[in-house]
């Protein structure tokens, strides 16, 4: 039950509030006086009379507010943090299991276990999630299909788990990176602006898309203010994104140069980082996580508040002179007896 703001566990304790009048009610029939006149005007006596009925009722209202155990409900509050609405798109193709930032040709096609590309994507992850407390995070994986794993939340274990989990079982081998681009969009739908959002993709390839598919993609990127990080791990030793003059001409039509065109071409803050080794993928996310502190509005869950103290205490302190008095008193009637 609400009331004045608090939830009550025990409301019908609340019916016994009259009770607040007994102090009021209470007459000393030990002592008779045969006319009143004699008794001599004591103002500071009748005022300390009065406060010791005052305070005996705030001790019976505060004890019965209490034993009707109030609280502040669990609510949703916003504050200002900085950050930004992050989801993650992990590529979890077959070659992610590959081994990462390997030298020799021969490295290239060997299972990578802990050192594999998507175990390294995990641990940089990890960390980076871990120092941005006021991020809100959302999760989509992505292979033959994209699956939206987690939406976004601002709960860091949720996430955490989320990207321990990825870690685990053996990759497919097709890519779907056009549906997989469109379903991290749609984790932002129908969700008020709150701060800076991000797709940071992390993928060792590309994909051709279609024509209609980069128009979507495009369409729902601009209306929705996303910007697009990507890193790429590379998966041959010397090939860039971008062309240069030496280029093998085998890398000119490779998807991943052509996602990199597209992502250019969008019209939407893009930022690419080309990791070839564990140095240059910690470094990119230090950067990302350099640059992404703008101002965020942040919703936090406050849990349920117990406030059976605030009476209780309340209770203790009106209690503690009316102790004072009746010591006082039994000493005076002792005294007087002496």
């Amino acid at each position: 039950m609400m009331l004045f703001g608090l939830e009550w566990a025990f409301p019908f304790v609340l019916l016994l509030l009259p009770m607040v009048l007994l102090p009021w009610f209470n007459n000393n029939l030990d002592k008779t006086v045969a006319w009143t006149a004699l008794v001599p005007h004591d103002p500071l006596s009748r005022t300390i009379s009065l406060t010791l009925k005052v305070l005996s009722s705030v001790v019976i209202a505060a004890l019965l507010l209490a034993v009707a155990s109030p609280a502040i409900p669990e609510r949703t509050v916003e504050r200002f943090g900085e950050g930004a609405e992050i989801v993650l798109l992990l590529d979890r193709s077959r070659s992610m299991d590959d081994a990462f930032a390997v030298t020799t040709q021969a490295a290239n096609y060997a299972v990578g276990g802990d050192n594999s590309k998507r175990r390294v994507a995990r641990t940089y992850l990890t960390e980076f999630v871990k120092k941005r407390p006021d991020d809100r995070f959302g999760f989509v994986f992505f292979s033959t299909n994209s699956i939206n794993l987690l939406p976004l939340t601002y709960s860091k274990e949720a996430i955490l788990a989320t990207i321990e989990a990825n870690s685990l079982g053996k990759g497919l081998s097709d890519t779907n990176l056009a549906d997989a681009l469109m379903n991290s969009a749609l984790m932002f739908e129908d969700q008020p602006y709150r701060g800076s959002r991000i797709v940071l993709l992390v993928s060792d390839g590309g994909q051709l898309m279609t024509d209609e598919a980069m128009e979507l993609i495009t369409k729902r990127y601009k209306e929705m203010n996303l910007s697009i990080y990507w890193i790429y791990l590379k998966a041959r030793q010397g090939m860039t994104l971008e062309p240069s003059e030496n280029d093998n001409i085998l890398y000119t039509d490779l998807p991943e140069r052509k996602v990199h065109e597209f992502f250019k071409s969008i019209g939407i803050p893009y930022r690419a980082f080309e990791a070839g080794s564990l140095e240059e993928f910690a470094a990119a996310m230090d950067e990302i996580d350099e640059q992404q502190y703008q101002t965020l509005i942040v919703e936090e869950l406050v849990p349920h508040e117990p406030k059976s103290d605030w009476f209780l205490w309340l209770a203790l302190l009106a209690m503690l002179p009316l102790a004072s008095s009746h010591l006082y008193s039994y000493w005076g009637v002792r005294k007087a007896h002496e």
